[in-house]
């Protein structure tokens, strides 16, 4: 437990002990969700085991959690119920006496799950023959056939424990557990004839119908709808359940083989759970006299075949009373109302004596032969208090008898607390607590307490009501401290308090009870009439339950509530023979939610469970206590004298650690075995220092451990690493040995291979020529050319000669293939301009091989750069090329600027917005240029065309691009001319024109004095 104290912070304390703040309920509350948040829902009050349902499998209850937790001191394990069992188990084999576990809770808390978890722990921990083997199957499967018989969904729970049970589990004097008793404490049978909307009656109705066979539900009358039979379908959710009615049938029905039913006991019981369903089917209509009868007698004839009765018999019981006088019998008719009252009081009392049959029945097969002296583990699975909105009579007893064991346990604690300090021998300080014997005495007080005057309610002449019995209580408890009504509170309680309730101030708070339907529910008196015919029955289970012998006996039968006191008396009695466990059950919300806090709900259930109270009476003195062996061994690290080992007596060395630690006397007791620390904080402190211990004594340890190892390590390593150093020495000698002689042999074929190269190829120089060859190739591969004009070539060796010319043409061909695949149509279509081009100039004009690498343009005029008048009288003809030129005056050679569009069908020279000249290629007799590098062009028209004005004179950056557009428009052979010298061209009919081409210094264009136009192409432009 302490190994945990370090984590508190974060996962609470394990021990509500150890809370600081323990008399604080939000303290109490927030330690429990901080575990419930870490899925640890198991926490101590001293011995007493705290458990909240987590609503899912957490893993926690695996046979490895079993035998970690077998044979283990109580607080060296977390909390868990494992340990609750095995605690009661080892303490009953030592001291060979008996113990009981009680668990209580709410429904829907866990408390049936609990009781299973402790039986699966006694069966697979507990040493075990195969003669024992039947007795324990027999204990374990007993649990799911008083399930179904016993259990029942509601609101709050879907298997939900409708009785308290109490079950002796027998163990002989080597611990093997040889048979058990079962006790089973008033069951809820208004559940078999009504149940509130949500709610279901008992399992076995539902898996009855759901998993009989079909032959088995057709000879009981039964069909597989439960929504056919009222007494199942009163709460609508008959089918709506979480449970496998179905599944749960076959464990059930496997159950009843091992528990040794017969086949006529189990005919006989499922006639009696169908004749239940068939009373409840029974309609009852008023005759004409007002009396009841009932129309439709299937349903008596089914019941009548079921339990062996005559069908006019039970008919007339049924709708009948008899009534007995001094000297004679009379039979007076029911009423509808009383009518359905017998009905419904015969399928109470059947079902629940049947029930009681079938505990004994269990019984008797758990039953032990051998009668020397066995020891016994009780289970006590019994309702925790209940507060409702609504409370009536079970409320009442159940609250009673949780009233009955809060008295048992706080006075056991107080007992075993003062008896823990007289056996240490240290002084008892009287605790102050609650003593809830004056609500008992309030309960059960003979002739004084309410269920007394109860049952002088039910059996006094006269009309007894509820009211009546209401203002019963009122006389005689009225000045109670802890009875209040209506009347009694005055107008402050009449909000809260009805005209037909009392409240009880419990130790666990105030409960206000309905008293309507608590005359009735005490009674429970089945009608004489009814009584003799079900003792008539030839139903083998009910002859059983219905004596004779009980018509016999004229006395008045004792109430639920004298049967009720009476038996949990018993049960006290029973329980105050045997050493205590306690577990208490909390439900953490109503949704059945995992992961989910409600803090209202779990206060509330804190409140009830007397928690809080019983946390008050185990912290009055010492929080902890631990035996000065465990003490010491735990902390003895914390003071020199005491580490590593402590030779002395245990209490010695206690009272030396403590004196060095540094305890005030106020902070802590010796007593003869144990050491007792006061508060939570003095051992909180204690376990901080042997943490931070700890980690010094672990650091020092691994350092000594790891330099040890490392020593050790280091001489194995080094006796190895010697032993491989001779070997690998060997190893690498003898590889030397053998690359050497591969070398030699390498190179002298070689040698040889070099000698006879030039030879035919033979085993002489047949490896030489495959390397020379893989050489080559290899070395091919980084000097392959990577365009088509790279001429280079890696030279071949003689042998390769024509591999090499081979591979050369393949590798220009695919040079060559791959750039024409990389050329795009724009591309190709200015290359075959350049080819066209170096057909007319190449050689030819000088300034051409500088115009290689100048690429042509689509046009060198945009659309924009054109005037939009232009474009509209060009209407449909597409521009093709468009170029800014200098164009000369035939006559006077004056400079103009001007554009010369060229289309598919003619050229034009444009001034801004007039076309001032078309030249139609049909017209057009050439091109002129000169041989130099001017860029005068002269286009020729033919002198017989009257629409022309002559030829025109043309100057242009770009010549050998606007030469070879022209050329290709008007595809014409060699349309362009190349000149040298000068040209003649055409002024008007009968006169031509001379323009002369020379070279100087720069580049000019002028008219000479002869009239000529001369054209200077500059030599320093194209030296520079």
């Amino acid at each position: 437990m302490e190994g945990t104290l370090t984590a508190r912070d974060k996962v609470g304390v394990q021990d509500f002990v150890l809370l600081d703040a323990y008399t604080s309920e939000s303290a109490f509350l927030e330690n429990l969700r901080k575990r419930f948040r870490e899925n640890l829902i198991y926490t101590y009050i001293g011995t007493l085991l705290v458990s909240v349902n987590p609503y899912q499998e957490l893993g926690i209850y695996t046979a490895s959690q079993m035998e970690l937790y077998q044979g283990v001191n109580f607080f060296e394990l977390p909390p868990h119920v494992y340990a609750i069992a095995d605690n009661a188990y080892r303490m009953m084999c030592s001291e060979l006496n008996n113990h009981f576990i009680l668990i209580s809770g709410e429904s829907g808390a866990g408390k049936t799950e609990a009781s299973k978890k402790i039986l699966q722990y006694f069966a697979v921990t507990c040493p075990m023959t195969q003669s024992l083997q039947i007795a324990r199957d027999r204990l374990l499967l007993s649990t799911p056939i008083l399930e179904a018989f016993g259990n029942a969904k509601t609101l709050r729970n879907d298997n939900s424990s409708r009785f308290g049970k109490y079950m002796d589990i027998q163990f002989d004097f080597q611990g093997i557990p040889v048979g058990g008793h079962i006790i089973s404490y008033l069951i809820e049978k208004s559940r078999v004839v009504y149940q509130n909307h949500g709610e279901r009656n008992f399992h076995i109705f539902y898996q009855l119908l759901a998993g009989g066979e079909v032959e088995r539900l057709t000879s009981l009358g039964l069909e597989q709808d439960p929504h056919l039979y009222k007494y199942l379908s009163q709460g609508h959710c008959a089918r709506e359940s979480p449970t496998n009615d179905k599944n749960d049938w076959k464990t059930v029905f496997n159950a009843f083989f091992v528990i040794d039913f017969t086949e006529a006991d189990l005919e006989n019981l499922f006639g009696i759970i169908a004749s239940v369903l068939h009373l409840g089917n029974i309609c009852f209509k008023e005759n004409k006299q007002g009396c009841a009868s009932v129309p439709d007698t299937h349903e008596i004839k089914w019941i009548a075949k079921l339990l062996g009765l005559c069908p006019a018999v039970l008919l007339e019981a049924l709708t009948h009373r008899k009534i007995e006088a001094k000297t004679e019998e009379v039979i007076c008719p029911l009423t509808v109302e009383l009518s359905v009252y017998a009905r419904d009081a015969m399928a109470k009392a059947i079902y629940g004596r049947t029930f009681t049959w079938l505990v004994n029945k269990i019984n008797s097969s758990l039953v032990n032969q051998d009668f020397t002296q066995k020891t016994v583990i009780g289970l006590l699975d019994i309702y925790g208090f209940e507060v409702f909105d609504k409370n009536g009579f079970e409320q009442f007893c159940i609250n009673y008898c949780n009233e009955k064991l809060q008295q048992l346990l706080i006075e056991r604690t107080l007992k075993a607390e003062q008896a823990e300090y007289e056996a240490e021998g240290i002084e008892w300080e009287p605790v102050q607590y609650f003593n809830n014997k004056i609500i008992c005495d309030l309960v059960e007080e003979r002739h004084r307490g309410i269920m007394s005057i109860l049952d002088e309610e039910c059996i006094r002449p006269g009309p007894a009501t509820d009211l009546s019995f209401l203002e019963k209580l009122e006389e005689k408890v009225g000045k109670h401290a802890h009875f209040q009504t209506r009347k009694l509170a005055g107008p402050k309680g009449w909000k809260r308090i009805g005209w037909l309730e009392f409240r009880l101030l419990h130790y666990a708070g105030e409960v206000t009870y309905s008293t309507k339907g608590f005359l009735e529910k005490n009674n429970d008196l089945l009608y004489r009439h009814l009584k003799e015919v079900l003792c008539g029955s030839q139903n083998s289970i009910l002859r059983e339950c219905f004596l004779v012998a009980e018509l016999e006996n004229r006395r008045r039968p004792p109430t639920v509530g004298t049967q009720f006191k009476n038996s949990l008396s018993s049960l006290l009695e029973l329980l105050t023979s045997k050493e205590p466990s306690y577990i208490r059950c909390i439900k953490p919300n109503e949704r059945k939610e995992p992961s989910k806090f409600d803090d209202f709900l779990i206060s509330h259930q804190i409140k009830y469970l007397g928690l809080m109270e019983h946390l008050r009476v185990r912290r009055a003195g010492f929080a902890y206590r631990r035996k000065y062996e465990h003490f010491l061994q735990r902390y003895k690290s914390l003071c020199p004298d005491t580490w590593p080992h402590w030779h002395g007596p245990p209490g010695e060395g206690v009272e030396r650690l403590i004196k060095y630690i540094g305890y005030q006397p106020q902070d802590y007791k010796l007593g003869k075995t144990k050491i007792f620390i006061r508060f939570p904080r003095t051992l909180f402190a204690t376990e901080d220092a042997f943490e931070f211990s700890k980690h010094q004594l672990v650091s020092r340890i691994q350092a000594t451990y790891k330099g040890c190892l490392r020593r050790r390590d280091y001489m194995r390593k080094r006796q190895a690493a010697t032993k491989l150093e001779a070997y690998w020495r060997g190893a690498l000698a003898r590889r030397e040995i053998k690359r050497r002689r591969w070398a030699v042999q390498i190179i002298q074929r070689f040698i040889k291979g070099f000698i006879n190269r030039d030879k035919p190829l033979c085993p002489d120089n047949e490896e030489f020529v495959v390397l020379v060859k893989k050489n080559y190739i290899l070395n091919l591969r980084y000097h392959v050319p990577k365009t088509v004009l790279d001429q280079s070539w890696l030279r071949p060796p003689g042998i390769l000669e024509n591999a090499s010319n081979l591979l050369r043409k393949m590798c220009v061909r695919n040079l060559v293939r791959k750039y024409c695949r990389g050329v795009s149509a724009e591309r190709k279509a200015m290359m075959q301009q350049k080819v066209v081009t170096s057909e007319i100039f190449r050689g030819k004009k000088d300034g051409y091989t500088d115009s290689l690498n100048q690429p042509f343009a689509r046009s060198r005029l945009d659309e924009g750069d054109i005037n939009p008048k232009v474009l509209q009288l060009l209407g449909s003809e597409k521009i093709q090329y468009g170029v800014p030129v200098i164009k000369y005056d035939r006559k006077g050679f004056k400079a103009r600027q001007r554009q010369l569009l060229l289309t598919t069908r003619a050229a034009y020279v444009v001034e801004h917005s007039k076309i001032k000249q078309k030249i139609e290629y049909s017209a057009l007799r050439g091109v002129s240029t000169s041989s130099l590098s001017d860029g005068i062009l002269v286009i020729h028209v033919s002198p017989g065309d009257k629409r022309q004005k002559g030829d025109a004179i043309l100057q242009c950056d770009y010549i050998f691009e606007v030469a070879t557009k022209l050329a290709m428009l008007i595809k014409k052979e060699h349309v362009v001319r190349v000149v040298q010298g000068s040209l003649q061209f055409y002024i008007s009919p009968g006169k031509e024109g001379t323009i002369l081409f020379e070279t100087g210094v720069e580049d000019q264009v002028y008219k000479d004095k002869s009239g000529q136009l001369t054209v200077v192409s500059g030599w320093l432009e194209r030296g520079g």
